[in-house]
């Protein structure tokens, strides 16, 4: 029996190091899955399997299921020339408009109105207004609906709208709602809300779907008003609640042509999802009017894009910085190239801000998250830690970009999850999220490179150990 088991890993090690020798990318994540691989029998395989396998280079990648995604292009929406925003004036910006259309197939387009939401309580009643106004219909996608208040509020509110004649559609991932399952799911059926889970977590497809996400939070009425960014439904962000507290998060109202690059990416999803309706884009989709003065780009990208969109994006934001580049997220595991092109541009002089919760919602985040910060430091880099939990996914470069969205800046939203920004190009916006972000970091404890050599020996311990599982955070 020693022995079949000795075959058995054998075997099993020969098949993965295979695998990662040919479609291996990056030299130091192959050698770390070859360790796992040898030093953890069996269970390094399966591990391997799970999390390790680049399916972009597998066959069985190209299913039913994701050439039916392909259907839809992020180009098709209806669109007219006089709102594809001019950037000939500005190399930086035109560089960025045409890396995001290389990308997601989306050009940059002016005369929308946007308005930054940083507060849950203003954000819900914000987004519930909003839904109250519905004539036609109501498109909902989200990471996380989690039963409470919020979620019971929408469900009312819903059934008032079918009984008015509003057609509502809800698609979530299946991992980050797993607790919508069952009755809390029918509850929405019974109304006759048209609710379907992404990638649903099945025995059929679970080594395939297991680890990959679908991160977007998209709310979209009439096609008239949409609404992105980082917040999901949850009571968390209007209420107290554990270690955490209330959480704070960063979200964003459209109006202009924009919204229809939007809305193609829920109608894309929620295509995927259904399965089985089909419907013409024009019912949804239809020539926007100017809304304001501000240019904006979608900015969608997943595990099917032929790059890594988000990751691309940030980027190609930081090779154009010229003054400075400021970065709000609780999740920074960004990866060695962003992270040695970050270290680049702090040595050239540019100033570089990170702000990050003192908390996080996983440990393992946050001392991964840690393990990094001393050669940050070391390059002349800015850190602060606030004192709240902070859910927010933004990046200021200069004092005319802005990025905010479901993206972090970690190895999952750059290959593993489906996401999608707001890139805007405005001064207006950029100076009332700089002085945010400034004040936050006045009231924040900024850290010093020596203080923090002299952390605690445990700390780095747990660091170290942390840095090993980037690739799963």
């Amino acid at each position: 029996m020693k022995t079949f088991f000795i075959i058995v890993h054998v075997a099993l090690s020969i098949w993965c190091i295979g695998s990662i020798i040919y479609h291996g990318r990056r030299p130091s994540r192959s050698i770390g899955w070859v360790l796992a691989i040898i030093g953890l029998p069996f269970v390094g395989a399966i591990l391997y399997y799970l999390f390790g396998v680049n399916r972009r280079k597998l066959k069985f990648f190209n299913t039913k299921d994701f050439e039916r995604r392909r259907r839809f292009s992020y180009g098709n929406a209806p669109s007219s020339d006089k709102f594809h925003a001019n950037f000939d004036s500005d190399i930086r910006k035109k560089r960025l408009n045409q890396l995001t259309y290389a990308n997601s197939n989306t050009l940059a387009t002016s005369g929308n109105a946007i308005t930054v939401l940083q507060d849950g309580g203003e954000t819900f009643n914000t987004l519930f207004k909003a839904m109250e106004k519905a004539e036609k219909f109501i498109h909902v996608q989200y990471y996380i609906l989690e039963r409470g208040g919020l979620l019971d509020k929408m469900l009312e509110l819903f059934k008032r709208k079918i009984a008015e004649g509003v057609e509502v559609r809800i698609i979530y991932d299946s991992f980050g709602s797993y607790s919508l399952r069952g009755r809390p799911k029918k509850r929405f059926q019974d109304i006759g809300v048209k609710i379907h889970p992404i990638m649903p977590i099945r025995v059929k497809n679970l080594l395939f779907y297991l680890n990959f996400r679908n991160h977007r939070k998209i709310l979209v009425i009439d096609n008239k008003v949409a609404f992105t960014g980082g917040v999901n439904i949850s009571d968390k962000y209007i209420k107290n609640k554990g270690e955490l507290g209330k959480w704070k998060d960063t979200h964003l109202k459209l109006e202009g042509p924009i919204v229809n690059d939007l809305h193609l990416v829920f109608l894309k999803d929620y295509f995927f999802a259904s399965n089985k309706e089909e419907f013409k884009m024009e019912d949804f989709l239809f020539e926007q009017s100017k809304c304001g003065e501000v240019n904006a780009q979608v900015v969608a990208g997943g595990p099917d894009s032929n790059h890594p969109t988000i990751m691309q994006q940030y980027l190609g934001m930081i090779n154009q910085a010229q003054k400075s580049i400021r970065i709000a997220n609780p999740y920074f595991l960004p990866g060695e190239a962003f992270y040695q092109n970050l270290i680049v541009v702090a040595l050239q002089g540019i100033d570089v801000r990170l702000l990050v919760p003192k908390k996080s919602d996983s440990r393992a985040a946050m001392y991964a998250m840690f393990s990094q910060f001393e050669e940050l430091l070391d390059a002349g880099i800015k850190i602060y830690l606030r004192d709240d939990f902070s859910h927010s996914k933004a990046m200021l470069v200069d004092d005319d970009l802005v990025s905010i969205g479901s993206g972090n800046f970690d190895i999952r939203s750059f290959e593993l999850n489906y996401e999608a920004n707001i890139l805007i190009y405005d001064q207006g916006i950029s100076k009332e999220m700089t002085d945010e972000f400034d004040a936050l970091c006045e009231k924040a404890e900024q850290i010093s490179l020596e203080e923090f050599k002299n952390r605690p020996h445990w700390m780095k311990l747990m660091e170290g150990l942390a840095k090993f599982f980037k690739p799963l955070l």
